[in-house]
């Protein structure tokens, strides 16, 4: 007998599951046992997540969202967050063709086993799946669970044992750890990147125990903060030990002839090689047929589809057999079944029956039990019409006529503040809501989210409008992550590492060929020499304390480059030659510099307070590198001297927000700025972006291009006359003369190298007036020579937003096939794609080629022929995925920010220019998906083929830099002020070139007369008969250990070699006594070389010190020494000074000399 009170669990699930998120009202029942199917339709744009977002809500378990595909899967991973606060993610696809010979990028795979890892011990959330991701079969969980392994501090564990573990589970070992899946073993430490972790760790080890475990930086190899714990999965999804070798084998036996080629699939994987495209053999390793995803799937779990699945699931299956029947002929990679790898459609959806599911339907349904419609409806045309005279006015008598709640919602705060100026004309004041439930009563809300198309729910009586049902399209945001940061002087003096045969400039030798390194010893004391060769086959050991007169050749191709004769005068000649060259090149420059500093600039002052509050409205971190240059910039404007900065960073590494901050410093001082962009396109982008940063502040933000009528762009230079305008932003229709400004302050010019030479006039013009700011992605070698030789500032941002991956770039000859496979590659993984054709006259052509080769495809073209206003169309259509390849001129080179485009196909490459390469392929690679650019060409000569493969070897990010200088290697350096440069650049390599001319300058401005003798940096020799090295065993590889040399070389004071004391010591271990010794002598060369010491030598029984001419040391302190200490000093000629001690413990030799130097430091001039 029950009591009256008593609930059944199954009714108190219910009752539990009875909460709405939008209003305590619930309209159907959730399925619970296996093969329970309920099908809910009439669903309409973002109902879909709202749906799905209560579904997850609702559910005491875990959801599936299976999609059609992965397009609609990521629209529904932005969305349903917005009304769920439930963990929601998605099982990453190997982003690779069906038997691709690409693998899947190392992060995808991390991603994959994490997610793997926790699903079957998910609880609650969702995770969303297209149709063939789930149809994909994956490795066993019991792989997984044997190969996952936990780390702790304290815990006993064999070195040798952890290594043997982590080759055995396919991690590989390396020098120096980058990305996941590798190791890198030194002494008692091991650095390691765990698949699924978002850092790696460095493990120091005491004897066979865990000492501590702690985070690291991939980039600077710096120690972060200590953990307790490390869990680790396996390299790959599948295994890769002796075992699983021999078991592919046997099975491959099985399945296919053995051929004796050592370039066959089989004979690679049989020395532990591992071939790109190697997953699609992963069922030869395992003993057992693949599972499906299904066997993963926690019990109590609640399958959603969305989408007619059971075509999209056939189609896959059926292009699977049709790719699998195409590439099965290559005798060198025969392929595994499809049946082996993926599971038919008829199997899938024999599976899906034994789960509990909910079918999310478009279409009214049949009256029956297991159905319920929902009274979900498409919206009224809202769309604001601009131009008319009543833009509003469907909206306004929407809102009179309806009587139930209406929710606006907008993707930012930004945005936010831009639709409630929107709808103040028609007195429609939203309140701000978090949740949907909020909005129960009548009366208009307005909430923030990624929601991408509105709804009208009758029965609820709610109508929800999106920004893009009212504008049309909406923003991207990049969400950007405090990241490390790139010594940008070590990007400048260390563009590449050497490698044997490059040219070198040894200032005194000249030009030669670097050969490598080698360790030699000399009475009994061991040390490290660079080897140089010249010509007549002469070789030059140079030791490591004279690294300093070492820099990398740079002044036209390698091949060009001079080979000089040791002991020669053609290399004196040339010196001096250039010397006399330089000192008419800096004098010119100091007049320009000068003229400037004549007409001082504006005094910014800066608000503390306001500016720290417009600090806070920037939704991201900074990158160090953007915290650097946005100090350098507001510091120049707090100058009584004009600004004239440039900011080089890669696309998308954060320079606007720079430009926003110093505009925003212009604006509190009651003054102006101008931005100045080269295209229609870009103008309208930062207009969008502007505001949004601007929108809570009282700022009156203005744009000037073809897209204003001439009635408005009168009022626009009426306004900006007043001084109604704040910030205008335009093309170069802002350098026109009869636009006047009231009090313009600060000039923003943004891809400056795209105006033409008439407009670069006009913007130089300004230059001595106002503060003038300058953004690059890759700035021409012109501009970036007069930064690098003190004419105009210059920071660099070399700090890539978080999860930014490098772009994989290749050169290739035009190729239907490389074609079809690129294209599917990217629009199969939900992307879309750029098709760069720069011919106008021909681009309807191409682009009905591309349909023909891609049925899949939706194309659209655009180019800067059409109408302004047609253009602009399809560039926001293409930015809502409302089609998924851009058949494009290079009209897309500035300001086109398509994050979901991740690949990009340039056909005749070879007929642009570097610099225009770099920028077009800055279009994609915006997100963390790994991205693609492909160069097509025909079959070309080597001077343009050497171009391409030059970006194509800068993959790495914030490599805009690195490559203005590649540019300038390639064409000659004859820029900088004309042509009769370019010869002594050739003759003594642009480095040198450039050391020189800034030490001219900087003799001009002390009103010293520059000579040879001074334009170069003379630094102080030091022997100390001891080994000063970093010994091979304690850095094994000899491009890091030369690294470490020339950053020691180049270390300006004792600041800075402490801390490289701190890196080595925390990447290498407890250092070596050479080591030690070594930045003890730098140290002291460091301060001799201040005092004008030209060389210090000291041995066992004393040594001597040798004096320049215009040394500091106080003369009358040496006598003084020479009077009192006569035991010890002695004069040896003019400016030697020995001195006999015992000195025959090394220790006790560093500190004599470093006395000696204190006592110096004391007695200056």
């Amino acid at each position: 007998m029950k009591d009256e009170g008593y609930i059944s669990r199954t009714e108190m699930i219910q009752l539990f599951m009875s909460q709405s998120i939008i209003d305590k009202q619930y309209r159907y029942l959730l399925p619970q046992q296996p093969n329970d199917k309920r099908q809910i339709g009439q669903l309409v744009g973002s109902a879909y997540a709202i749906e799905c977002a209560e579904i997850i809500e609702r559910h005491p378990g875990l959801v599936i969202l299976i999609t059609t595909d992965m397009q609609s899967a990521l629209r529904l991973r932005d969305e349903i967050p917005q009304f769920t606060k439930q963990p929601i993610a998605i099982l990453a696809d190997w982003e690779t063709l069906p038997y691709d010979s690409f693998s899947p990028h190392q992060d995808i795979i991390s991603a994959r086993l994490s997610s793997l890892y926790q699903l079957p011990i998910m609880n609650s959330g969702a995770l969303i799946l297209p149709i063939n991701t789930l149809m994909q079969r994956v490795c066993p969980y019991q792989f997984l669970q044997a190969h996952a392994l936990v780390m702790k501090t304290g815990q006993q564990l064999s070195r040798d044992k952890l290594r043997a573990q982590l080759e055995q589970a396919g991690y590989r070992s390396v020098d120096q750890v980058i990305e996941h899946g590798e190791f890198a073993s030194r002494g008692a430490l091991l650095d390691l990147y765990p698949m699924g972790s978002n850092e790696p760790y460095r493990i120091d080890f005491f004897d066979d125990e865990i000492d501590s475990l702690r985070l690291f930086d991939v980039d600077t190899q710096r120690t972060l903060a200590e953990v307790k714990q490390i869990n680790l999965l396996p390299a790959h999804e599948f295994p890769i030990d002796q075992n699983a070798i021999e078991l592919f084998r046997s099975q491959w036996r099985e399945h296919f002839e053995i051929r004796r080629e050592a370039e066959h699939l089989y004979q690679q994987v049989s020395k532990g090689i591992w071939p790109a495209g190697i997953e699609y053999w992963q069922p030869l390793f395992f003993s057992q047929p693949l599972p499906t995803l299904f066997s993963y799937f926690p019990n109590n779990t609640l399958l959603i589809t969305i989408g007619d699945l059971e075509s999209a699931a056939t189609e896959f299956w059926r292009n699977l057999n049709q790719r699998y029947e195409s590439r099965r002929v290559d005798p060198m990679r025969p392929l595994v079944a499809p049946d082996k790898l993926w599971i038919n459609s008829d199997t899938l959806f024999s599976q899906l029956k034994a789960w509990p599911r909910i079918q999310l339907k478009q279409d009214k349904l049949a009256t029956k039990s297991a159905n319920t419609n929902l009274s979900y409806q498409a919206l009224p045309e809202l769309a604001v019409k601009s131009g008319q005279k009543k833009p509003l006015d469907n909206l306004h008598r929407f809102s009179e006529t309806f009587t139930g709640s209406i929710v606006f919602s907008v993707e930012s705060e930004g945005r936010k503040e831009i639709l409630l100026d929107l709808l103040t004309p028609i007195k429609l004041h939203p309140t701000l809501i978090t949740q949907l439930c909020q909005a129960s009563q009548p009366g208009h809300y307005l909430m923030i989210g990624e929601a991408e198309q509105g709804f009208l729910d009758q029965e609820r009586q709610l109508a929800f409008i999106c920004e893009s049902d009212l504008l049309g399209k909406r923003v991207n945001r990049r969400q950007q992550d405090n990241r490390r940061t790139i010594n940008t002087d070590s990007l400048i003096r260390s563009l590449a590492e050497l490698r044997p045969g490059q040219p070198v400039v040894h200032l005194e030798q000249g030009v030669g060929r670097y050969q490598g390194m080698t360790t030699l010893e000399a009475g009994g004391i061991k040390a490290e020499y660079l080897i140089l060769s010249y010509a007549e086959q002469d070789k030059l050991y140079i030791p490591i304390s004279s690294l300093h007169l070492i820099s990398r050749y740079c002044g036209g191709s390698e091949q060009d480059a001079p080979i000089h004769k040791l002991g020669g005068d053609v290399w004196q000649r040339a010196r001096q030659k250039a010397a006399e060259k330089i000192r008419d090149v800096a004098a010119e420059l100091l007049d320009t510099y000068s003229q400037r500093a004549a007409k001082p600039g504006f005094q910014f002052q800066q608000d503390h307070q306001q500016y720290r509050l417009f600090c806070q409205d920037f939704p991201f971190d900074t990158t160090p590198d953007q915290e650097k240059t946005i100090n350098a910039v507001l510091n120049d404007m707090c100058q009584p001297l004009a600004m004239d900065r440039l900011v080089c960073g890669d696309v998308g590494f954060g320079k606007t927000e720079v430009a926003m901050r110093a505009a925003f410093l212009a604006i509190v001082n009651k003054k102006q700025t101008a931005v100045l962009v080269p295209t229609t396109l870009l103008a309208q982008q930062h207009f969008d972006n502007f505001r949004d940063r601007f929108a809570t502040w009282p700022v009156k933000i203005e744009m000037l291009s073809r897209f204003r009528r001439p009635k408005e762009q009168q009022a626009i230079f009426q306004q900006a006359y007043e001084g109604k305008i704040d910030i205008l932003i335009g093309t170069h229709k802002l350098l026109q003369p009869h636009l006047h400004w009231k009090d313009l302050g600060l000039l923003i010019v943004d891809e400056e190298h795209r105006f033409g030479v008439r407009h670069k006039e006009q913007i130089k013009a300004m230059r001595t007036d106002v503060d003038i700011l300058t953004l690059t992605a890759t700035p021409i070698p012109r501009t970036l020579n007069m930064a690098m030789s003190g004419m105009r500032d210059l920071s660099i941002i070399a700090t890539p937003p978080a999860r930014r991956l490098a772009v994989k770039t290749f050169v290739r000859e035009y190729d239907e096939l490389l074609l079809r496979e690129a294209i599917l590659r990217e629009i199969l993984r939900g992307g879309q794609v750029f098709y760069l054709y720069n011919d106008v006259e021909k681009i309807e052509g191409v682009a009905t080629k591309l349909a023909e080769l891609v049925p899949e495809a939706h194309i659209a073209i655009g180019h800067g022929q059409m109408r302004e206003r047609d253009l602009e169309r399809v560039m926001n259509d293409f930015h809502h995925q409302r089609f998924n390849i851009l058949v494009c001129t290079t009209i897309i080179e500035t300001g086109i920010d398509v994050p979901n485009a991740n690949t990009i196909i340039i056909e005749r490459a070879d007929r642009l220019g570097l610099a225009q390469l770099h920028q077009l392929r800055g279009r994609v690679g915006r997100s963390h998906h790994q991205a693609y650019a492909y160069l097509l060409t025909p079959n070309i000569k080597s001077d343009a083929k050497k171009r391409l493969e030059a970006i194509a070897s800068l993959e790495e990010l914030g490599a805009g830099f690195a490559l203005a200088t590649h540019d300038l290697e390639i064409r000659g350096a004859g820029e900088l002020l004309g042509e009769d440069q370019s010869g002594q650049m050739t003759t003594i390599g642009f480095s040198l070139y450039m050391e020189m001319l800034e030490n001219a300058v900087n003799a001009l401005k002390e009103g010293r007369e520059p000579s040879l003798e001074n334009l170069t940096r003379q630094q102080t020799e030091i022997e100390m008969r001891m080994p000063v090295l970093l010994p091979d065993d304690f850095i094994h590889d000899v491009n890091i250990r030369l690294s470490f040399y020339k950053r020691i070389a180049n270390a300006s004071d004792d600041t800075e070699l402490n801390e490289l004391k701190v890196e080595l010591i925390d990447r290498f271990g407890k250092l070596p006594d050479a080591t030690n010794y070594l930045l003890q002598t730098a140290s002291l060369g460091k301060r001799a070389q201040k005092l004008g010491i030209k060389r210090i030598e000291s041995n066992e029984q004393g040594g001597f010190i040798e004096f320049d001419i215009n040394h500091q040391v106080d003369p009358a302190y040496l006598i003084e020494l020479l009077q009192n200490q006569r035991h010890i000093y002695r004069l040896d000629g003019a400016s030697k000074l020995k001195f006999i001690q015992d000195l025959s413990n090394r220790r006790q030799r560093l500190k004599f000399v470093e006395e000696v130097l204190n006592n110096f430091e004391q007695h200056l001039l």
